[in-house]
């Protein structure tokens, strides 16, 4: 069966993980808490617009450490919460244009897989309601207990990885991106497709001749 391949934030919706979640933990955990987790981070949007902080190493970074605001969670107060930002975050802000060839894709009865940086319960909730698969950054319980994530956050060639194993000698017929972290993705793919691209993104898919979707 032919695969489709799909990064979820950017690519998806333009709804944000790390606004999701830290809303749900405002409202679900302590306001206090996460206030001060942004008042430490303030500096990294600054750094990353600047070019002194990789935007996908502050993101991985971001996830990462935002589960500590989250640790002793059980597996049902994860799918809650995953739940919850897709309801509130993630759906809402869905890019309709991208989704319907989505759905083009399975009527056509390709599987579609979502590998994305995003947690697994994210990733899950959100690919339940397109009739994906969800390939995300697992989450780690001891003792029945949340503990953070239970592999390196899914992004560039991690992300290219795990699709390999996940998928083995099947071949990705498209793949859908939006920033540079998914050309490995999209150069595993015989039809890739820049969403919205960033710049370093847009400059690899017109020297590959890459189609690009965006608001021209």
């Amino acid at each position: 069966m032919a695969i489709v391949a799909t990064d979820l934030e950017g690519t998806l919706t333009t709804g944000a993980t790390w606004r999701g979640f830290g809303n749900y933990l405002k409202q679900y955990r302590s306001a206090l808490a996460y206030n001060l987790f942004l008042a430490v981070r303030l500096p990294m949007p600054v750094l990353v617009w600047t070019g002194l902080l990789d935007q996908q190493r502050a993101k991985s970074a971001w996830i990462t450490d935002q589960l500590k605001l989250f640790t002793d969670a059980t597996a049902d107060d994860a799918v809650h919460m995953a739940e919850w930002v897709v309801e509130h975050e993630m759906w809402p802000h869905r890019r309709p244009d991208v989704l319907a060839e989505i759905a083009a894709h399975r009527e056509r009865g390709l599987r579609v897989i979502l590998a994305t940086g995003t947690y697994q319960p994210i990733a899950e909730a959100f690919a339940a309601r397109i009739g994906a698969e969800a390939l995300g950054t697992p989450l780690k319980f001891v003792d029945g207990r949340l503990v953070g994530t239970d592999a390196p956050v899914s992004v560039k060639g991690e992300k290219a990885d795990n699709l390999r194993e996940r998928i083995g000698d099947e071949e990705i017929l498209a793949a859908y991106g939006d920033t540079a972290s998914d050309i490995p993705m999209l150069e595993m793919a015989e039809q890739p497709t820049a969403v919205y691209p960033d710049r370093r993104l847009r400059a690899a898919a017109q020297a590959h001749n890459w189609r690009i979707i965006d608001q021209s």
